[in-house]
């Protein structure tokens, strides 16, 4: 038998001598999430609702976002769909941690129980070809990519 399924997964990052309003202000421009996300490729806005196109090796995908918080200098988070059904919750929390900040970057999956969840999930494997037991772990290794990204461009230039 396989594993349990992971629901949530969470990792952190210092970002020394960066205060939490740099780095709120990078995530709150949705736009950018380009630069730092290994997966996406884009973004389209429109008010508190956004379309992210993704990418992982031969597949391309697209998601419905919309900013579930938007708290400066605390949180940022966002809920994902896919065909209006749920997908996942994307967050960052952002707390103070000596001159700098500890960035949290989240995502808890909402695919779970009825109809609507077995087709997010199947919808999830055809389109970004990660099985759902698998889902957990890939997302940890693009959180820590995206917090060091995102890390870096929050760093003065050499």
């Amino acid at each position: 038998m396989g594993a349990a399924r992971i629901w949530t997964v969470e990792e952190s990052l210092e970002f020394p001598a960066v205060p939490p309003d740099a780095v709120y202000a990078l995530l709150a421009d949705v736009r950018r999430m380009k630069e730092f996300s290994p997966e996406v490729v884009g973004v389209w806005r429109r008010g508190r609702n956004f379309v992210g196109f993704n990418r992982r090796a031969g597949w391309v995908w697209f998601t419905t976002c919309r900013i579930a918080v938007a708290e400066p200098e605390r949180e940022f988070a966002f809920d994902v769909t896919t065909f209006g059904l749920p997908v996942a919750r994307w967050g960052y929390r952002l707390e103070p941690h000596g001159d700098g900040t500890l960035v949290t970057e989240y995502w808890i999956d909402q695919r779970r129980g009825g109809a609507g969840a077995v087709v997010a999930e199947t919808l999830g494997l055809v389109f970004s070809g990660t099985p759902a037991a698998q889902r957990a772990e890939r997302n940890r290794a693009g959180m820590r990519t995206t917090l060091h990204r995102l890390r870096d461009a929050c760093l003065p230039p050499a």
